[in-house]
């Protein structure tokens, strides 16, 4: 059901329908394939088309029927991005070696697939998921280690976060000196970016047990560990989950930047370096994509695990 003033469901799928007809209409066009300059009427119906996509997105938005709304928000406004800029680069005639268009893209993706499964492998599946795990599990560790006797604090702590202002472009190159080319030394630039995050947000969390609860766990005579995995580790299991998200994106980043400075034949950041030495920059964008919705579907696998393990927190709970 919708509230009162809200789009009904029908309503909204006729927009989308008649928004998805124009766009594809506007698509024959000769100036949206490449075969004549854009005149008044191109670009009067690119504008109509655009305020028509932006009413669609609005009526999108505004239902009220769960959480899969705002995925189809999202998607929506993603594939108008998309078409726009398919759109408005055929037409403008754009350099390929500035900005490639959508359709050369999946072209690329697809006739070197097998190359960006293989950098897939070699820079997800073995260099951001130990690096992630090891980063985050060895900050979490320490973070309760420095809870439990809190004198650490005064000299852990310090040289932690000192971890966390090394620069990924001096520290990449020495881990290529110790670890070698291939993957290990990746993951270790990994470990070495997440580590502070964990740590941080793991002591955040540790301290968020509410002074009552710790007060009443006291006076049951209950012990650290117990104090712990009862009250203070279920308070901050947000703060925990919140550190595992931003640690996905940092990953993924510190191991493509650190591609950049020795890497075997294969890896997302070797491809992107190598392509665009080559001014092959739709393989650049190819690899880009690839990256891109990894961390994404990394991001969201790891949201909708803190809905079930924190559900009863209200950052969790919302509307």
């Amino acid at each position: 059901m919708t509230r009162a003033g809200a789009p009904s469901g029908r309503a909204t799928a006729a927009w989308v329908a008649a928004g998805a007809l124009a766009a594809t209409v506007l698509l024959l066009h000769p100036a949206a394939r490449g075969e004549a300059p854009p005149g008044a009427l191109f670009w009067g119906a690119t504008v109509a088309l655009g305020v028509l996509a932006l009413a669609t997105i609005r009526r999108v938005a505004a239902l009220q029927g769960g959480r899969l709304d705002g995925v189809l928000t999202a998607a929506l406004f993603g594939l108008w991005v998309v078409y726009f800029w398919q759109l408005l680069v055929v037409a403008l005639e754009v350099p390929r070696v500035l900005l490639p268009a959508p359709s050369l893209i999946v072209q690329s993706m697809l006739d070197h697939w097998s190359q960006l499964a293989g950098d897939f492998t070699q820079t997800v599946l073995k260099a951001v998921l130990l690096g992630w795990a090891l980063g985050s599990g060895l900050g979490f560790a320490v973070a309760v280690a420095i809870d439990r006797q809190p004198f650490l604090q005064r000299g852990l702590l310090p040289l932690a976060s000192l971890t966390s202002t090394i620069p990924l472009v001096a520290v990449a190159p020495i881990a290529v000196m110790w670890f070698g080319f291939d993957w290990p030394s990746k993951a270790a630039v990994v470990v070495l970016m997440t580590f502070f995050p964990m740590l941080v947000s793991t002591l955040a969390g540790l301290q968020a047990a509410g002074k009552l609860e710790r007060e009443l766990m006291h006076s049951y005579a209950a012990s650290y560990s117990r104090t712990l995995l009862a009250l203070r580790l279920p308070a901050a299991v947000p703060f925990i989950f919140g550190a595992l998200k931003v640690n996905a994106t940092l990953a993924l980043i510190g191991a493509i930047v650190a591609e950049f400075f020795g890497s075997p034949t294969s890896g997302l950041g070797f491809r992107i370096s190598t392509e665009a030495s080559r001014m092959n920059l739709a393989l650049v964008w190819g690899a880009i994509v690839v990256a891109a919705v990894t961390g994404s579907l990394a991001y969201a696998l790891l949201a909708k695990l803190e809905r079930r393990a924190a559900f009863w927190h209200p950052s969790v709970r919302g509307p």
